[in-house]
């Protein structure tokens, strides 16, 4: 079912088949004393507790606000001192006081106030229980990009102490720049891209911006199951989505003409007696936007724990399917500094392939290739 399904495209970039353990999450020891560099990610994060620190704005450094440039280095401080020492005027650009908005540039000289960012051993353990690798499809000078498994908070935050991002800087101490380029839900897997310059960062935010609609934008697919029986071939679903946050603190999104214009484009690969199969296609990138549509127009994915069928997950989990049916298999875009066609696969994953084989076994399939 894979092969048919998920066939490599020609275009397809140079996949390579190195995988990168996701050290300090797995109860293991979190890094080596021997491999440690005087100036890695770890170093530039202890700021001094008791002497003026100064810092050299660096190339790949230039452009970010000051705010967020300080909250990168000042590990484990927390968001609402930084700001509080930025309006006092104790954290000063090339000798002026500035506001928290201000945007830094190469060769800049910040003076940082001393302040305590000891590391909290409990918040990097707190990931213990991600036992699992993370495989690298494809790298160069200018990005990174890994097949996100399902259940791995792509950042720390929201509950999460440690995710993908912090794990790849913790394994690569003398990596001088690793941002995300886009979000996954932790409950989605697949095709998850990291900049490793700001140059090609800004590129591919822009790619993102700009959907697959112009020349420069990104093409992004997923796979997905549904509950019910999908009719059209192609649909174009154009919903407004409105965040919000429910009384628990928990972030929500719901269809409203009070919020931002949203566009998903489906595709129907397979149907079967009680669940479809479809590919979706993103021209906009909305909070949960694939999720919210389908729970909107009556399909619930299988196995979502926000928007879906609570009863039908529960059905599904006896059947082995312990995670949402969501996966982000497939991308085309300009390399973000070659401007070179790039097409990138991450293959269904085995527990999903499996669920759809059995319900092939359980389920008349009506349309579609046979799986």
């Amino acid at each position: 079912m894979q092969e048919k399904l998920l066939k490599p495209a020609g275009m397809c970039v140079a996949i390579t088949r190195e995988s990168a353990p996701l050290e300090g999450l797995t109860g293991q020891r979190l890094f080596q004393p021997e491999t440690q560099i005087a100036n890695s990610i770890f170093k530039l994060a202890e700021v001094s507790k008791d002497n003026v620190t100064q810092r050299v704005v660096s190339e790949e450094e230039s452009g970010q606000r000051l705010d967020n440039y300080m909250l990168r280095f000042c590990k484990g401080v927390p968001k609402s001192h930084i700001y509080r020492i930025i309006r006092s005027g104790e954290v000063r650009l090339n000798g002026r006081r500035v506001d928290a908005s201000c945007r830094v540039a190469e060769g800049d000289i910040l003076r940082v106030p001393p302040i305590r960012t000891a590391a909290k051993r409990e918040d990097i353990v707190a990931g213990a229980e991600m036992k699992t690798e993370l495989p690298i499809l494809f790298e160069d000078e200018a990005l990174l990009v890994v097949n996100k498994p399902a259940g791995v908070a792509v950042h720390g935050g929201s509950g999460v102490s440690f995710g993908v991002i912090e794990a790849l800087r913790r394994q690569r101490p003398l990596a001088r720049f690793l941002e995300l380029a886009h979000r996954l839900d932790r409950e989605t897997s697949g095709l998850l891209l990291i900049g490793k310059k700001r140059s090609s960062l800004k590129a591919l935010h822009e790619m993102f911006r700009d959907g697959g609609t112009g020349g420069r934008g990104a093409d992004k697919r997923y796979l997905l199951l549904v509950k019910g029986r999908w009719a059209d071939p192609v649909r174009h679903v154009k919903l407004p989505l409105f965040k919000y946050l429910q009384e628990s603190g928990e972030r929500r999104v719901r269809v409203s003409d009070e919020g931002k214009p949203s566009h998903t484009i489906f595709r129907l690969i397979a149907r079967w007696e009680h669940f479809s199969l479809l590919e979706a296609e993103l021209r906009t990138g909305r909070t949960h936007q694939i999720r919210v549509h389908c729970a909107h127009l009556g399909f619930p994915i299988a196995g979502d724990d926000k928007y879906g069928d609570f009863a039908l997950n529960k059905a599904i989990q006896k059947e082995g399917l312990k995670r949402m049916f969501l996966h982000a298999w497939k991308m085309a875009l300009p390399h973000p500094v070659s401007g070179a066609a790039m097409t990138l696969e991450a293959p269904l994953p085995a527990v999903l392939c499996e669920f759809l084989e059995a319900l092939s076994k359980n389920e008349c399939q009506d349309y579609g290739q046979k799986i």
